[in-house]
């Protein structure tokens, strides 16, 4: 029987959201204990996603890791681990012999320096349209503006997911996760009458539910970046 190479595989662009996990102590103990606790508070939250481990702020202390045991760890928490990300010689040396792949996350962020300003758009030529959701979104479904705005007059559900490159306007609930800025763009905001969402993440900066209080769950509010922090203010 002859084969058909030519239609044996087929490559397809598209993005997949990934969180980066940051490890702050090279105990496995301490990082067992503190999945656990963030797990308790938001079952499932994890599970499925792909997840890129970032030891750079164990220093040294990353190449005595035992990666391993780090591993089994995370599966048994159905964490789906896909790689370490690039942060120097000590990351690079336990990946290997793990079988994770290095990668460099920070790609889109750092390209952004270099890139030149886009022109102003000649006279007459309308900017580019924001994606306007009408329908609720409910869980399970991804909704992602590709190059603008994205704006949601309906709910978002618990387990669905929305995503922009720009800011992100909700005016009805906002739960699920919310991602404004997904290709590094740190001026990106979201906007919301109501938050309930359990995870809020602007140029890969993210906050899980237990880290909002119910102070800044308290009616409409806009969250910003500032620096590598979150902050969720009144509107």
């Amino acid at each position: 029987m002859s084969v058909q190479t030519a239609d044996a595989v087929q490559f397809k662009g598209r993005m997949i959201t990934v969180t980066l996990l940051r490890l702050l102590s090279p105990s496995l103990e301490a990082v067992s204990a503190s999945l656990d606790g963030r797990l308790r508070d938001a079952p499932g939250l994890l599970s499925g996603l792909p997840t890129v481990l970032d030891l750079e702020a164990l220093g040294e202390a990353a190449g005595e890791l035992d990666m391993a045991a780090l591993t089994e760890l995370l599966r048994a928490r159905e964490v789906s681990l896909i790689g370490v990300r690039d942060s120097g010689e000590p990351a690079r040396r336990v990946a290997e012999p793990a079988g994770l792949a290095v990668l460099n996350v920070d790609g889109a962020r750092a390209a952004r320096r270099d890139v030149e300003p886009e022109p102003t758009a000649p006279a007459g030529v309308p900017p580019s349209r924001s994606l306007l959701i009408t329908q609720p979104v409910r869980s399970g479904q991804q909704v992602y503006a590709r190059g603008g705005d994205l704006v949601l007059a309906a709910p978002v559900s618990a387990g669905a997911e929305v995503m922009a490159d720009g800011n992100i306007h909700a005016y009805g609930p906002l739960r699920g996760r919310a991602m404004a800025g997904v290709l590094g763009d740190a001026e990106a905001r979201i906007f919301c009458k109501r938050l309930d969402a359990e995870l809020i993440a602007i140029a890969g900066h993210y906050r899980l539910s237990d880290q909002i209080s119910d102070t800044e769950r308290d009616g409409a509010v806009q969250i910003r970046l500032e620096g590598e922090n979150l902050v969720i203010e009144a509107l």
